[in-house]
């Protein structure tokens, strides 16, 4: 039950295989990243990287909105507090970060399918995933600038997804932008018909499902640490990377697999 009182979960979890889709269920309010959503998603993460058999997520949601980001009357209402909030402000926010940092973690790879608007920690969540496909009909703000209140921390996954004045056009506008600039940006991977985000999501997600997961797996974290580096230290830390690789027993078998031209059978290892 979430801080709205609703009898029915505020995040959904079903299993298609080796895929597990994640939806934001709590479309009346438009799917805010609450306190309790926050906390769901952390602990659906949380529990997704230790097991073996989710080998892909999709994230989606229910109702015309992906998020609209922070629960606005949940923050509000925390201004009586002794200290005008800002302890709560300052926790909750942090419990934000370390949830998106969890998505980056995760061994599996995360894929956003998006049919409504994703506004600032909304979109911010988008910008997290791995991979995301957007519907014709969906959009992308970071609105904070309008309310006084700067997207600082939906800046951080937004910065790292497109270009430096792409980025500051959308914190400093505030404005929405459609599927097919958020993909030219590179927000998004693709853009799909209108109601096939899922669909088309789910299909990426089997594909990366029938590779090797401990190949995903070493390939995703080192993407993101050798994004950070200088050049000459990314290619030292992905020469490394490369030699574990090749230890691997479904690099072995993989290797074997394409000169035997047979498909490969993963172990995992």
């Amino acid at each position: 039950m979430d801080a709205a009182g609703a009898d029915t979960p505020i995040l959904l979890a079903e299993r298609l295989g080796t895929v597990l889709v994640l939806t934001l269920n709590r479309p009346q309010a438009r799917n805010p990243l609450s306190e309790a959503m926050i906390s769901a998603l952390g602990g659906q993460f949380a529990a997704i990287a230790d097991d073996r058999s989710t080998r892909a997520v999709v994230l989606t949601h229910n109702g015309p909105a992906f998020s609209a980001g922070h629960d606005m009357k949940e923050m509000t209402a925390r201004r009586s507090d002794e200290d005008g909030g800002r302890a709560y402000f300052k926790q909750l926010m942090t419990a934000c970060s370390a949830m998106m940092q969890m998505v980056v973690r995760l061994p599996q790879p995360v894929i956003a399918a998006v049919e409504g608007v994703a506004s600032a920690a909304g979109c911010q969540l988008v910008a997290s995933c791995d991979l995301a496909i957007a519907g014709e009909g969906a959009r992308f703000a970071t609105p904070g600038v309008n309310i006084g209140l700067f997207c600082s921390t939906p800046m951080v996954a937004l910065s790292r997804n497109v270009s430096r004045k792409h980025a500051m056009e959308m914190l400093l506008t505030g404005d929405l932008v459609d599927a097919e600039h958020a993909a030219r940006v590179g927000l998004v991977n693709r853009v799909v018909p209108a109601g096939t985000a899922r669909e088309r999501a789910s299909a990426l997600a089997d594909q990366i499902a029938s590779k090797s997961t401990a190949t995903v797996k070493v390939g995703k974290e080192a993407f993101y640490r050798q994004v950070e580096m200088d050049l000459g230290d990314a290619y030292a830390y992905t020469v490394e990377v490369m030699t574990q690789n090749m230890m691997f027993r479904d690099a072995e078998e993989g290797i074997g697999a394409f000169i035997e031209k047979r498909a490969p059978k993963w172990q995992d290892q």
